[in-house]
């Protein structure tokens, strides 16, 4: 080994290179450590993929695979000693054998038995007159030129023989050698463990079989907390894979649980929860052996997330109701006074003129009054008291008429309102003031954007549209600051704002994407912090007829 270390420094080093490039020779050595370690790649994936409970066929398979990628061979064949007969379990192809699957092998002239006897690799050409054995004929008729037999040995025990042929006679290398008998003995741990294994499987098969059927998740848990056995629901609901040894990560108070029922020696229950958000239930029994002692502790986990979700979906539906039919209970005990307020503003506001120092504080109440008016509307709307007729409408009329409202004001603010409209726009089925109502939504929520924002040139973009045979869009841009990430998905819960208190309510969006469902469609955003956002309303075309 030592000689090796000096003669592979001498070969990186150059000192031997005399008459031939170096850089060759390094190419050479690079190449050769490059086979050595596909070697040793192929030998760890045979180990790593091989299970106890593998049969032969597979084991013999999976060493095929991954064999041919780096020995040529054509053909391949096991041979397995039980109770003194050599017999023939498995081939590669599975066409190429002669004699029958599950013969014995004479003892007497065969080259098997001397490779095994001798525990040394045999290289046989078959045309070679001078030899005579047993598996000689057969192994002709396969048109096999040459076969190269390694027996395969366990602690010093013999278990089999493996063979491997080829349709010329090219001659094998030192290093293919020395590889496969390195893998032969590691196929010989595996094929002793696979065959000892089975049979303790084999008894076991029934009990697992009902264990794993289980749908919730079982672990059985020794006297130090470790989980020494668990079933497939946990792999699942722990994402560990099927060849993954893993244990899963389990909560402390999973543990806590655990040991309470080793000490109490009496079943326990909690409700846990894990990092992924999942809420379990716990019930832990312990596990007597035949002096009725605690040698054990089994742990069903019953995953009750969905349940759990239903339960507070179920009390949200109750607090919507009531929150809705309150808000229908105060909408119609205001809408009478706030009817007073406006009507006897308006009837003071045309008797006066602007220069008039009550002007300034009657619009107030008149603009107060509308405002209360649209919380109202929307809560009217949220309590689904207030109904709209379903008729022939234009995305792009709505739009006009809004602007017609809005528009004055939003110039105030020096916010310029730039109108892509679509000619000849297709009609929709659907209720013309409640889409004016998402689309105000939406404006108000723009200009309240870039009313925070510090840009210079302000505007708000609107666009409408039927890129898609049976839809029209629309949608509303602004370069004000944006909306977080993480609040993307909350912006359209009820009550849900990062205004101030007397700026927002937190029902516009809520109410926009009820109307928006209602009419068959949905609201799309999409925002970039300081950089604005843009809420689209996506309808579906009207179905009777377009105009």
């Amino acid at each position: 080994m030592l000689e090796d270390k000096h003669e592979m420094i001498a070969l990186l080093t150059g000192v031997k290179s005399s008459k031939k490039s170096y850089y060759t020779e390094l190419k050479k050595t690079v190449e050769q450590l490059k086979k050595k370690n596909m070697q040793l790649e192929i030998i760890n994936e045979v180990m790593k993929s091989i299970k106890i409970d593998m049969s032969l066929g597979d084991i013999l398979n999976n060493v095929v695979d991954k064999l041919r990628v780096l020995v040529h061979f054509d053909r391949l064949s096991l041979l397995s000693l039980h109770n003194d007969n050599l017999t023939l379990t498995n081939i590669y192809p599975e066409d190429s054998h002669y004699i029958k699957i599950g013969s014995a092998i004479p003892n007497e002239h065969s080259l098997y038995w001397l490779a095994l006897k001798n525990r040394q690799i045999i290289f046989q050409r078959l045309n070679d007159s001078y030899s005579s054995f047993y598996e000689k004929e057969y192994l002709t008729v396969l048109h096999l030129r040459t076969i190269l037999v390694l027996p395969i040995y366990s602690k010093n025990k013999g278990i089999g023989v493996l063979s491997i042929g080829r349709h010329d006679e090219s001659e094998w290398g030192m290093d293919d050698l020395a590889f496969l008998e390195q893998l032969t003995d590691h196929l010989a741990v595996s094929i002793e463990n696979a065959q000892l294994y089975n049979e303790v499987l084999r008894g076991k098969q029934e009990w697992e079989d009902t264990f794993k059927a289980v749908d919730d998740m079982i672990l059985v848990f020794d006297k130090d907390l470790n989980v020494v056995q668990f079933n497939d629901s946990v792999k699942a609901f722990f994402d560990i894979n099927e060849q993954s040894s893993d244990l899963p990560i389990l909560e402390e108070s999973c543990k806590i649980l655990v040991r309470e029922t080793f000490y109490s020696k009496k079943p326990g229950y909690r409700e846990i929860y894990f990092q992924n958000n999942s809420t379990c239930e716990l019930y832990t029994y312990p596990v007597y052996n035949n002096e009725q002692q605690v040698y054990g502790v089994i742990a069903y986990i019953k995953d009750v997330t969905e349940k759990r979700k239903m339960e507070v979906q179920l009390l949200h539906s109750g607090k919507l109701a009531a929150i809705g039919e309150m808000a229908a209970g105060i909408a119609h005990e205001l809408n009478s006074p706030l009817t007073a307020i406006l009507g006897n503003s308006q009837l003071l506001l045309r008797n006066i003129t602007s220069s008039d120092p009550s002007f300034t504080l009657l619009n107030d109440i008149k603009n107060c009054g509308n405002r209360c008016k649209q919380i109202i509307k929307s809560l009217l709307t949220f309590s689904r008291q207030d109904e709209y007729v379903f008729d022939s409408c234009s995305l792009n009329e709505a739009v006009e008429q809004v602007l017609n409202l809005l528009k004055y004001q939003l110039e105030k603010k020096q916010i310029v309102i730039k109108c892509l409209l679509q000619e000849n726009l297709p009609f929709i089925d659907g209720s013309q003031p409640q889409i004016e109502q998402i689309i105000i939504n939406f404006l108000l929520n723009a200009r309240d954007a870039l009313e925070l924002s510090s840009r210079k040139n302000k505007e708000i973009i609107i666009t409408t549209s039927s890129l898609q045979s049976n839809e029209v869009h629309l949608s509303v841009k602004d370069n004000g600051i944006g909306i977080e990430e993480n609040r993307l998905s909350e912006i359209f819960h009820p009550f849900h704002t990062t205004k101030e208190t007397e700026k927002g309510t937190g029902l516009g969006l809520s109410v926009s994407i009820g109307i928006a469902k209602t009419h068959r469609g949905t609201i799309e955003v999409s925002s970039k912090l300081n950089k604005g956002s843009t809420f689209t309303l996506k309808l579906p075309l009207q179905q009777s007829k377009n105009r």
